[in-house]
Formats: C-alpha cells, structure tokens, sequence
C-alpha cells in the first residue's frame, strides 16, 4: 500500500509541473509533457516489482501446499507400515501361544473354547444343583421343625385339657387314666408321673408309686415333689430313715414344704421319730 501510495504521489506531482495558462479564449497550451521519463520509469519498476513479488508468493504458496501434500502422504505411509508391522507381530504372538499351548489350528481353539465352555458350564450347572439341594434340605428340616412345632401345641393343648378333667375328677381310677393318657403324649411328664404315683398310694399300690417316683427323680433331679412323693411311699413301705432323707432334700429344693410336713398324712408313721421330730421341730 506504502508503494501504491507513493507512485500516485509523483504521479500526481508530474501534473503539477505543467504549466498550463489559459488565454481569454478557452484554448489550453501545454508547453512540456504532463509527466517525465523518469517518473514512467519508476512506475514501471514499482509495477514490475509488485508482479515479482505475486509471482514469489505464488511459487511459495505451491511450494508450500505441496511440502503439506508430500507430509501427509508420508504420514499415511507411516501409519501404514505401522499398522501392519503391529498386525504382523499379532498374528506371531498369536501363533506362538497356539504353538505353546499345543493348538495347531484355528479347529482346535474351537475345539478347546468349546471343551472350556463345556466344563464352565458343567462347574455351574453343579454349583447350582448343589445350592438347590441345600436349600430343599433347609425346607425340609423347616417344614419338619414346623410339623413338630404345631404337634407340640396340639399336645399341649390336649394335655392342659387333661389336667383340668383330673382336677375335676373323684374318682382315683379315672385319675389314673387321665394321668397315662397325660404320659402317652408327654412320657417324660414328671408332674405326671408324680401325681400318678400319689393316686396309686391312695389304691395302696406303694411299690408301683415308689418306682414312678425314683423314674420322675431320674428325669429331673431339682424337682422337689418327686422327693417328696417317694418319701410318702418309703414312710407307707417302713423305710423310715430314707423316708426321712428325701423330705430334708425336698425342703431343700422348696423350702415351703417344711410348713406341710406335719400335715401330710403318709408321714403318720414317722412321728416319734427322732430325726422326723428334730425336722419339724
């Protein structure tokens, strides 16, 4: 823009140096030339100068884009070499782990991939029928655990029914029976047992109330009624002395039994004794 500039500049001054005079008519008289040689020279030169440059830049631009085309090309050269190159090295490394693990065609990696799917599949096929077993079992034993949980109910309802039908009975026989019927669904009732073997004293079958006594101690050797009961068949048989031991083991156990110790009846026999009169002395 700066040569532009100036070239109009002296050309504008070449116009000025003209002398041009006007007569009284309107005839113009131009006396030198408008412009010099020297500035047509120097347009000319400024001109040929602006081309050269043009012509430079367009040999650059050319140079350029083609210096771009040759980089890319050599790009997607490279990219290729390696892209191949690295293909190349896949298809060894997989050939020679085919090679190490004894496969020698693309038939026996299907053959393995199918044997290995085979077994995983077998493995958890096992693994699932094993954790199905487990969890029948756990029902099982759950519904068993339920059977016997509302047979135990059933029981005890049945057997608390019982008992008030005993308490309600006169009769030492039909005590009798609701006391077995008692011990066919509880057999290790000893509050059952115990009472039985009270009611056999009062029919006086004392060896039968003794061994239902020493099977209730058997069961559970802290209850104090079952020493209590065989200390009323040993007193009713003559074993005053064993009599007197169970009754000191029973007071023991329940304290509260010492106050119905002069009471009870089948402790007739043992007064006057003196180890009988010391206990309730």
């Amino acid at each position: 823009m700066k040569k532009i500039g100036l070239i109009l500049l002296l050309f504008i001054s070449g116009f000025s140096t003209a002398n041009v005079e006007y007569s009284g008519a309107s005839t113009i008289d131009i006396k030198e030339p408008m412009y010099n040689p020297f500035v047509e020279r120097y347009v000319l030169d400024e001109l040929k100068s602006i081309r050269q440059g043009q012509q430079d830049l367009r040999v650059e631009l050319t140079e350029k884009v083609a210096n771009t085309h040759l980089d890319i090309s050599d790009r997607a050269l490279s990219y290729t070499y390696e892209t191949t190159t690295n293909i190349f090295y896949i298809i060894t490394i997989s050939a020679s782990l085919l090679v190490l693990l004894g496969w020698r065609s693309m038939q026996d990696v299907k053959d393995n991939i199918k044997a290995e799917t085979s077994r995983k599949i077998s493995t958890i096929i096992q693994e699932y029928e094993q954790r199905l077993d487990e969890i029948e079992q756990k029902l099982k034993r759950r519904s068993e655990q339920i059977l016997v949980t509302q047979q135990d109910i059933s029981n005890t309802n049945s057997v608390h029914s019982l008992w008030m039908r005993a308490a309600l009975e006169k009769s030492d026989q039909e005590k009798l029976s609701i006391y077995d019927e008692i011990l066919e669904l509880k057999p290790d009732d000893i509050e059952a047992l115990t009472y039985k073997a009270d009611a056999l004293l009062d029919i006086d079958e004392d060896k039968w109330s003794l061994s239902l006594s020493n099977q209730a101690i058997e069961i559970d050797e802290e209850y104090s009624m079952a020493y209590w009961q065989r200390a009323c068949a040993k007193a009713k048989l003559g074993q005053y002395d064993d009599a007197i031991e169970d009754i000191k083991v029973a007071i023991s156990l329940r304290d509260t039994l010492k106050e119905e110790v002069e009471g009870e009846a089948y402790f007739e026999n043992l007064k006057g004794n003196k180890d009988f009169d010391l206990l309730i002395g």
